[in-house]
């Protein structure tokens, strides 16, 4: 009778939790992100090794920029899943979040980790994007003595561009923009907007020619295309 009773009780505690993951999940995609974390809080005390509720508060607390808790319930995702490349670009992502928050001497021996988590992503998934963007930045953004390199975050924009025209065109705009090739950014930026014509390829065109080219014309011209369509 007591073993009918606590399979009974733990069934109850699977359909409430159930209940709130669906009700803390709607709160996360509404950005109430105060009221989805207590319950995935709750949750995960009762099932220490749901993996959903685990990324929600990592993703809550990168969000609140509380990195190091990020990059604590990320590396328990990447533990329980080592295959899985999203959890090793989010794992990535939060170290290196942190080590811009860091003084330089801290930040540089976390370098390392950063770099080999996204590595990981693009070698467990041939088709992850966020990953390959994630290199060509980082590649961009680091000094040469410390492993930057034009050369490298070539490679990956040209992995972009194979996987997705869009967001070739975007990352080569990057580049070019990142070392003041302005013109050749704009015809990069021209291609992703002309293909993909979405808000974020407008806002890139349409910055670089406000803040870069000083181009009030054709950023006027642009923005009335765009709310047009």
């Amino acid at each position: 009778m007591k073993l009918f009773i606590n399979i009974g009780l733990l069934i109850l505690i699977f359909i409430s939790n159930d209940i709130d993951f669906q009700k803390a999940e709607n709160y996360f995609k509404a950005e109430k992100y105060s009221l989805a974390k207590p319950i995935f809080e709750k949750i995960l005390k009762e099932e220490p090794n749901n993996l959903k509720a685990i990324e929600y508060l990592g993703d809550i607390a990168g969000i609140e920029k509380k990195w190091e808790d990020a990059i604590t319930y990320y590396e328990k995702l990447k533990k329980s899943n080592p295959n899985n490349a999203n959890y090793w670009y989010k794992f990535g992502g939060a170290m290196g979040m942190k080590a811009k928050s860091v003084n330089k001497f801290k930040a540089l021996g976390m370098i390392d980790d950063v770099e080999n988590a996204f590595l990981k992503a693009t070698q467990l998934d041939s088709k992850h994007i966020d990953s390959r963007w994630a290199l060509v930045m980082l590649y961009i953004e680091l000094p040469g003595i410390i492993g930057g390199s034009e050369r490298k975050a070539q490679k990956y924009s040209n992995e972009l561009m194979k996987l997705s025209k869009v967001d070739g065109y975007l990352s080569q705009g990057y580049i070019d923009e990142y070392f003041d090739r302005y013109k050749k950014a704009e015809t990069n930026y021209l291609k992703a907007y002309q293909i993909g014509n979405s808000k974020t390829t407008f806002q890139k065109l349409y910055d670089l020619y406000q803040n870069k080219l000083k181009d009030k014309a054709k950023a006027i011209k642009l923005k009335e295309q765009f709310e047009k369509k």
